[in-house]
């Protein structure tokens, strides 16, 4: 249980850390094209598409990095202050009765939507636009998928810490020194 739990940590920490640098293209780009759009009078709109491409990558990708080191919003009015047992059996049950049936939603409705955009290789509307927009739909599954992992994960760590095993983190945070890609 613990080496699924850490293979699937290990997974989402990597694609965490490289879509963090969705960030700082994101930012870079949307300077440029406010840049050019301001100071010459020039758009390029597959610039402009890249920024909307760039930030549907950063939360997509990002969404189940951001799950594995607790910092999506949580209503801690009891959670906070509770014992380290009560949490994991409120973690448990919310990956179970909340996190992954709303998984299994998103990966069943998007599917279909999903799959005729690939069916026609839909591309922008704008002739000049980026032409791999099922490309860019394909990361709603992508997010569903990783998400739903993360919450195994996060059900065998907890399951484990019931039990009374250490569970073994990854001594690097994203707030520590050598945290980086």
């Amino acid at each position: 249980m613990q080496k699924l739990s850490q293979r699937i940590d290990r997974l989402n920490d990597l694609i965490g850390r490289y879509a963090a640098w969705c960030a700082i293209a994101l930012v870079l780009l949307q300077f440029t094209v406010v840049v050019l759009r301001y100071v010459f009078g020039v758009g390029v709109i597959m610039m402009q598409e890249g920024v909307i491409y760039l930030h549907a990558a950063l939360f997509l990708l990002g969404g189940a990095y951001t799950l594995q080191y607790g910092g999506h919003v949580r209503v801690d009015v009891f959670y906070r202050e509770a014992k380290p047992r009560t949490k994991a059996m409120v973690d448990i049950f919310g990956a179970i009765v909340f996190l992954l049936p709303v998984c299994i939603l998103i990966l069943w409705y998007s599917w279909p939507y999903v799959a005729n955009s690939w069916r026609v290789l839909e591309g922008s509307r704008e002739t000049s636009g980026i032409q791999a927009v099922f490309l860019l739909k394909s990361l709603i599954l992508v997010f569903a998928a990783l998400m739903a992992l993360q919450g195994i994960s996060m059900i065998l760590h907890n399951i484990l810490r019931l039990r009374g095993v250490t569970v073994e983190h990854d001594s690097r945070k994203p707030d520590s020194p050598e945290f980086g890609p």
